[in-house]
Formats: structure tokens, C-alpha cells, sequence
């Protein structure tokens, strides 16, 4: 770990515990800092809080009140997922406090090369993606940040000859400030977490702070396929490599069937693991960034062809009487679906798709599920789901949850047929979060598997 002084007799409020609180509120404690933490379950009921109390760390639990702020607090850490409505946040707005959150304050004790990769779709396959080509090159990737461990609990661990892989959310970035990348990855901007965010804008924002300390010597990648990635190009100081399925850029891209990077065919797209034109810009982003780092098209070959995805990412789960089933429940919005979608023949696909009604234009979706051999629909968006469905020309039929859906799915497909459980919706109006339903729909292929 490097050593930092910053935060030696610094009065830290940590607001929000769970795993990046708690590693976050532990870091601080060991870099002599004075810090509070302050989480809004009871303490009988998190053991997080628990734990650190008996560290000696000073924990405010069952509530939230703001007057805690009077006390003179010099910085706050926030929880990523608290959204910056919440009292405790505009109180520390008011105050003048700098808001960070934990990936900022890990950083400040390894500012050494590192690779950041976000997005709003893609993300977390091309982090994936990066880790295994790195682990085949005998790289020693580690993995923080959005996917592995919270990045105050990684960092100060890593050696120099250790290569940081990190997935950074919109939330994570938008409390960031020295943070700074030698590769950042920027998958594509799409609106997205709009419920979070004020707008759109805002959103765009926080995904651009990835890149917002990267300089001349830094390298920047971008999805050309956008024309917004095109337009911030010329936003940044950082060196700009593309990557994109249409046409020949200065970077990566896809022609007569191969990967190629700056005019050298690296593979053919046909040897990847997964499925989809969606994962075809994943590898171009990977192929991108392990380039940078002098790591031979074998090595990659070798990790690409092998990889299987990502739980919950368009993950290959089974074949069960000549029936595959996949699990896309990270598909919390229309563009994944259509991903997802566009890596299969539709009419041997029964789609399973809905969930929490944000108010989106499903009418997106209809050309992606036309010919499509039949759909289960659930949850609350599901009455427009059937709408759209009949507009289709598409068979629907109702499910009451994710276990019921599978079933009624597997009854309908015959061998050579695909399930795809790619739902289209965030799963809040019946799951705690996508990760959830997604065991759901694996527990559910696993009971059909052993009928």
C-alpha cells in the first residue's frame, strides 16, 4: 500500500455500509483517519456494523439523522447505491463536504497503472473478457470495483507486478476525482439508471468522469459504433482507439468474419465463446485493451474461444433434450434484450421477458421479436408485453413468476429450440435484484434438468 497521509486525523463520515462500506470504513480506520459510519439498519441486524464497532470504529445504525452532520465532518464516502436525494447527501451538499465514494479513496493509496472499463451494456462480459486474457498471458489480473471485491478492500494489496482490472459503475464515477486510468473502456452511453440520475445528461456525465484525469500517454476506448462516442472523442486527452462491427477504425473492428486489430486479423468472431454481436464489440473492446499491454493474439485466441460468459449475461446454462436455456436476467433494459436477441435464429427462440414497468417504449423491441417461435411474459410490464406480442404476430403466453415461466417455455420448444430468459425490465416488482432472479431461473432449469 502506498503510503498516504491525507487522511491521518481527517474527520470521515461513511455513509452506507454493505460490503464497500465496511472495506472502505476499515481502510480509512488503518490510514489514521477519524471516522463515523453510519448505516441505516438496526445494529442487531447488521453484522457489518457489528464488526466494525468491535474494531473500535464509531458506527450510528437504525437511521439516518441529519444533525450528525454538524459535527464537523471534512469529507463524506457514500455507498454507491445511495441516490443524492437522500437527506444525509444534499445535507452534505450544503455543507460544502466533497462526496466521494469508495473507489476514490482506494485509488489514492495505489495511483499505479490501472484499467477501468464502464458502459451502459458490455461492461461486466469485457471486464471478464480482459481478466481471462490477461490470466491466460500470465499477467496476474485482479479484479475489482463493480465485480469482485470493492476496490478499498483490493487495492492496498496489489503489487506493481499485479495488473488492476476494475468495472465501474455510473454510480461509482460519479464520485471519483484523482481517479485516474491507463486504459479506460467505454462500452457505449444509452440511457440507463435514469431513476438514479436526473437526466440523461447527469447519467452521461458520470460515465465521462472515467476518463477525466487521463492525459497524453493515457488510452482511451470507445465504441464507434455511437455517434455519441465519436462526438466525446473530441472531448478528452487521452489517446483514442475505437472498436466497432461496421466499419475499419483506428483500433479494432470486425471484417469478413474476423476480429482484427490495426490491420491484423487476431481471430475469427465465429471461435468466440459466446453468442451475439453484442459480445463481438465486448472482444474488440478486450482485444483493445490486452493490446496495450503487448499480449500475443495466441494468448487471446486461447481465452476468447474458452470463455463462456458471464453469470446472468447471456450465460449458456443447459441442454435439456436438445433444448439450450440461457440466463440474460442482467437484461434490465430494451438494448440488452435486443443483444441478446440478435445472437440467435428467432424462430427456434421462446423468449421469457418482463418485470418492473418503468414506462419504457417497448414498441423498440418490435422488430427484434418478430418471427420469434413464441414468448412467456411476467411481471408487472407483462399486459403491454402481450400487446406488443399480438403487434408481432407473436404467441404469449402469461406467468405468474420466473420458476412457472421456464416450465411453460420448456413446454413449447421442441429440439434445436433455444429458451432465452432475457427479460427486457428491472426486476424489482419481484426480485430484489437481477442476480436474484437469475438463481431463480438457474434453480428452475436445474429442477427440469433432474425431472
Amino acid at each position: 500500500m502506498t503510503p498516504v497521509n491525507e487522511f491521518n486525523g481527517k474527520k470521515v463520515f461513511v455513509l452506507g455500509l454493505a460490503r464497500s462500506g465496511r472495506a472502505v470504513a476499515l481502510l480509512l480506520e488503518q490510514l489514521g483517519a477519524q471516522v463515523t459510519v453510519n448505516e441505516g439498519q438496526a445494529l442487531e441486524d447488521s453484522p457489518q456494523a457489528q464488526e466494525l464497532l468491535g474494531q473500535g470504529i464509531r458506527v450510528v445504525a437504525g437511521g439516518h439523522p441529519v444533525e450528525l452532520l454538524d459535527e464537523g465532518f471534512e469529507l463524506m464516502v457514500k455507498n454507491p447505491g445511495i441516490p443524492y436525494n437522500h437527506p444525509m447527501v444534499v445535507k452534505a451538499k450544503e455543507l460544502g463536504l466533497p462526496i466521494w465514494t469508495e473507489v476514490e479513496v482506494a485509488y489514492r493509496v495505489y495511483p499505479h497503472s490501472m484499467i477501468g472499463i464502464t458502459g451502459s451494456n458490455g461492461k461486466t462480459t469485457t471486464t471478464m473478457m480482459v481478466a481471462a486474457i490477461l490470466e491466460e498471458a500470465g499477467r496476474q489480473p485482479v479484479l475489482a470495483g463493480n465485480i469482485g471485491f470493492p476496490a478499498s478492500e483490493v487495492l492496498p494489496q496489489v503489487t506493481t507486478e499485479q495488473q488492476v482490472v476494475m468495472e465501474l459503475s455510473s454510480f461509482q464515477l460519479m464520485g471519483v476525482e484523482a481517479f485516474h486510468p491507463h486504459i479506460a473502456v467505454i462500452n457505449n452511453i444509452l440511457p440507463s439508471h435514469l431513476d438514479y440520475h436526473d437526466s440523461f445528461e447527469e447519467y452521461r456525465k458520470a460515465k465521462w468522469a472515467i476518463q477525466s484525469q487521463m492525459t497524453a500517454d493515457d488510452f482511451l476506448i470507445l465504441n464507434w459504433n455511437q455517434a455519441l462516442s465519436q462526438e466525446l472523442a473530441q472531448e478528452t486527452q487521452a489517446q483514442v482507439l475505437a472498436f466497432s462491427t461496421q466499419e475499419k477504425v483506428n483500433g479494432a473492428y470486425l471484417e469478413d468474419g474476423y476480429l482484427v486489430y490495426q490491420g491484423e486479423p487476431v481471430m475469427l468472431a465465429a471461435q468466440l465463446g459466446v453468442p451475439g454481436e453484442h459480445n463481438i464489440e465486448n472482444a474488440l473492446a478486450a482485444i483493445l485493451v490486452v493490446k496495450q499491454l503487448g499480449v500475443d493474439n495466441e494468448a487471446i485466441q486461447r481465452a476468447l474461444a474458452a470463455f463462456s460468459g458471464v453469470k446472468h449475461r447471456l450465460q449458456e446454462v443447459a441442454e435439456i433434450e436438445g433444448v439450450r436455456f440461457y440466463n440474460d436476467s442482467k437484461s434490465t433494459n430494451i438494448l440488452a434484450t435486443q443483444k441478446a436477441l440478435s445472437g440467435f435464429e428467432n424462430s427456434q427462440v421462446i423468449l421469457i421477458a418482463g418485470g418492473l414497468d418503468r414506462g419504457n417504449d417497448l414498441s423498440e423491441l418490435l422488430p427484434d421479436i418478430q418471427g420469434l417461435k413464441a414468448m412467456v411474459i411476467l411481471g408487472e410490464v407483462a399486459p403491454r408485453l402481450e400487446a406488443l406480442a399480438e403487434e408481432a404476430g407473436v404467441a404469449s403466453y402469461p406467468a405468474s413468476e420466473v420458476v412457472a415461466a421456464t416450465k411453460q417455455a420448456f413446454e413449447l420448444a421442441q429440439k434445436g429450440d433455444v429458451v432465452l430468459f432475457s427479460p427486457a425490465n428491472a426486476s424489482w416488482d419481484m426480485y430484489k435484484n437481477f442476480e436474484e432472479r437469475g438463481e431463480v431461473f438457474l434453480a428452475a432449469v436445474k429442477e427440469l434438468e433432474e425431472a
